[in-house]
């Protein structure tokens, strides 16, 4: 057999091509790792902005929160100014109120049994009975049915006679009297300024009683025989009793 040699120029040329192909491999190589984190890139920068997006909502959320916050604390504080205002003036308005209550008239005992009234006629009396008679113990406290000047006070019903016992007469501003009687202590005297609802006597069963009571009268003067209806006086004054 024949031996058959390649022709030198022939085996350069071959090998030559075999190098190009070898390059253009690495070439196409390096082209699509290229090719691939340039495809690779845009997903990484859309997921960073994505967070920064995320963060950037978190935030406005947390400053609307704050600011949301800040509204509820002012209207709180606004609410409780204006009730603390207005407690205060319910108190400013109270206290005339209360001024003024205690410039009226209130009842001369607490607590009582109404027994005779007023023009009620019986044995007991010459003339049918001028004022209206509380039932309480010996020793209750007696008050100022309105405030005014004391003008009476002593036995022999402050001299309106033997019949009242130990008695006490007050003058008030509208020109009108109180009296007072069968007390067992007299705690006031002639000339003293008393305030409505103020104590002035314990109540008793002295000068002509048939059992511990008071005798109370408004009256025109300060003397006996000028007496007018205590209760509807009281009644007329906003106390009832």
């Amino acid at each position: 057999m024949s031996k058959r040699v390649m022709n030198p120029a022939v085996r350069v040329t071959a090998v030559a091509l075999a190098t190009a192909g070898l390059g253009a491999s690495l070439v196409a190589g390096a082209g699509s790792a290229f090719a691939a984190e340039s495809k690779a890139a845009p997903v990484a920068g859309t997921a960073a902005a994505a967070v920064e997006a995320q963060a950037v909502t978190q935030a406005k959320v947390a400053a609307q929160a704050k600011v949301a916050a800040q509204a509820k604390a002012a209207k709180a504080a606004k609410a409780a100014q204006a009730a603390k205002v207005k407690a205060a003036a319910a108190k400013a308005a109270a206290k005339p109120a209360a001024a003024k209550k205690a410039k009226g008239w209130v009842k001369p005992v607490t607590a009582y049994t109404l027994t005779a009234s007023y023009n009620q006629g019986g044995a007991m009396w010459s003339h049918k009975h001028s004022g209206q008679d509380f039932a309480v113990p010996v020793g209750t406290p007696v008050k100022a049915a309105g405030s005014g000047t004391v003008v009476k006070a002593g036995p022999n019903g402050g001299g309106d006679g033997p019949a009242y016992g130990n008695a006490i007469v007050v003058r008030h501003a509208n020109g009108t009297y109180s009296q007072y009687a069968h007390l067992s202590k007299i705690q006031v005297h002639v000339g003293q300024k008393v305030a409505a609802g103020q104590k002035i006597a314990l109540s008793g069963n002295t000068g002509n009683s048939s059992g511990p009571h008071l005798h109370f009268e408004i009256r025109t003067t300060p003397n006996y025989g000028s007496a007018v209806n205590p209760a509807a006086f009281l009644r007329n004054h906003g106390v009832t009793i």
